[in-house]
């Protein structure tokens, strides 16, 4: 099954939901990468409170319109993914950051980001779709970050019983054109797994993502959020690889 193709821009007039409003919108603004720039250089509780509606003008709703919007074209993609637009507990991260066990002791984080969570993503380690702002690093992520002792073990093990099938998701041309492979990987072949068999690069790899990246331009541009479906929608076949090792429907 080929996944949903999603142009990267639309001519004026038209859109991927029959209509202009929604794909052709401007949802970011370079204003919100300074106002992230700003806050990486007073990331106080002060300066914070004193800026808090600059963050809820130029960061959060825009964040939340766009979360909104894409949950049509993350259904076309699939169903059992969610575009959760709520304030909290939904797809946007919050700005603040967990500091209990952390050196860094800085209450906010530098960045904006939503996360587009499987069905199944609050009971099991299962991919989803990621969508990151930040001042000089924009990018589109898929697949499952730091999975589970077991969800790893299945994946590995569905690389290895199933390889040509990973071999033909990583290497096809409309994949390998927009995404690298990221994460940590292990030095050495996990235990339990055979050192020279021909895929042992990615059976080291503790995390599976893949990227794709934008320029600043891009986010703030009326065609972005066809470029990130886009995005999304050509690294589904990565994703529903993931997603069955884990043994969860696509």
């Amino acid at each position: 099954m080929s996944p949903p193709e999603y142009p990267t821009d639309v001519a004026a007039g038209g859109g991927i939901f029959g209509g202009m409003t929604v794909a052709r919108s401007r949802y970011f603004s370079a204003d919100l990468f300074e106002f992230l720039d700003d806050l990486k250089n007073n990331n106080s509780r002060e300066w914070f409170l004193a800026n808090k509606d600059r963050y809820q003008r130029l960061v959060k709703e825009p964040l939340l319109r766009f979360i909104e919007a894409f949950a049509e074209p993350l259904h076309d993609i699939s169903p059992n993914f969610s575009a959760d637009a709520r304030p909290s507990g939904g797809s946007m991260f919050r700005i603040y950051r967990d500091v209990r066990f952390a050196k860094d002791k800085s209450p906010y984080k530098t960045h904006a980001a939503a996360q587009f969570r499987h069905r199944a993503g609050r009971d099991a380690h299962v991919p989803c779709f990621y969508l990151h702002l930040e001042p000089g690093s924009v990018f589109a992520g898929a697949g499952v970050w730091h999975p589970s002792a077991e969800s790893l073990d299945r994946i590995r093990t569905a690389i290895v019983e199933s390889a040509d099938e990973w071999r033909a998701v990583v290497t096809d041309p409309h994949f390998a054109a927009r995404h690298e492979l990221t994460g940590e990987s292990l030095k050495r072949a996990p235990r339990g797994y055979d050192p020279a068999h021909p895929l042992i690069e990615d059976v080291k790899r503790k995390d599976f993502v893949c990227v794709q990246r934008f320029r600043q331009a891009d986010a703030c541009g009326p065609g972005f959020l066809d470029k990130f479906a886009a995005s999304c929608a050509s690294a589904t076949p990565f994703v529903r690889f993931l997603t069955q090792a884990v043994g969860q429907e696509f």
